[in-house]
């Protein structure tokens, strides 16, 4: 097995490039994405939720296993895993060094685990050589037509594609006040993620109408969790700012309105996934 985070066989390194131009506009004058999201390691691991049973499900039916899956944007792993558990031989594809650390220790012990530098622009594997690609929480980062022809190119005949998100459930109470607060607290890249449809251009994507497949899922979160999960977002401020401070103390607030009896506070969202081919 080759060391974690180390390319094996025909894989190869690669470098991020194409992110749509006005979040990377904004990304760069906060001091550049990757040092947006290699702050925000801990928080991930801490308070990101991973993916439902049911979303898996509906990946093993369209691509069975033994298959090779290609998971662009992998972050800390939280998709990873559950593909790896799903019996697919999967490359973790991040251009966030610390992040792809993160990935490379939860998922590094399994011999199908594979991590390597990359983008949805550049992608380093050759052609033909992916039975399914999956993408969870980073489609927004996409320059689409480059992206869209990097995926036909590396995909095997037959593949599938699969965009994955886990919203928060903004009919919730609990939501509606971290809604508040994120976008208080969130500035100029938020203002610039929340102006955008992320799912505006995935019939681009495709070359057709893809349905969307949705579930629920649920996470429960303590008191430091749920702040984790808010200091998360790439748009906000460091905690030990004047401005993560006084965000910190709303949300010990926002905890201790939604706690249970148990400390834990249940946040619910809903699974969307658009799984389909390319046209």
């Amino acid at each position: 097995m080759s060391p974690p985070g180390r390319p094996k066989g025909e894989f190869r390194s690669a470098q991020r490039e194409g992110t749509p131009v006005s979040l990377l506009d904004e990304a760069q004058a906060l001091g550049g994405s990757g040092q947006l999201f290699s702050r925000k390691v801990n928080d991930y691991v801490a308070a990101r939720p991973d993916y439902p049973a049911a979303l898996m499900h509906l990946l093993q039916r369209q691509v069975p296993t033994p298959a090779r899956a290609l998971d662009i944007g992998a972050g800390t792993g939280l998709l990873t895993q559950a593909l790896l558990a799903a019996g697919y031989e999967t490359l973790a594809v991040e251009p966030d060094a610390a992040m792809r650390q993160a990935c490379d220790a939860a998922c590094g012990h399994q011999a199908r685990y594979r991590s390597a530098a990359g983008s949805a622009e550049q992608l380093p594997v050759p052609d033909g050589s992916v039975n399914l690609i999956t993408a969870a929480q980073a489609f927004h980062w996409f320059d689409v037509p480059r992206a869209r022809a990097e995926c036909q190119r590396v995909l095997a005949p037959g593949g599938w594609v699969a965009l994955i998100w886990n919203d928060r459930d903004r009919t919730a109470p609990l939501h509606r006040e971290l809604e508040q607060l994120l976008n208080h607290y969130g500035g100029r890249l938020r203002q610039a993620q929340a102006a955008q449809d992320e799912w505006a251009e995935v019939p681009a994507f495709f070359g057709a109408t893809v349905p969307a497949w949705t579930g629920s899922h649920q996470h429960a979160l303590g008191a430091e969790g749920l702040a984790s999960l808010a200091f998360s977002r790439s748009y906000m401020p460091p905690r030990d700012s004047t401005e993560g401070a006084a965000a910190l103390q709303v949300l010990q607030q926002l905890w201790q309105r939604h706690a249970q009896a148990d400390g834990l506070v249940q946040v619910p969202y809903i699974t969307r996934a658009f799984v389909g081919q390319f046209r």
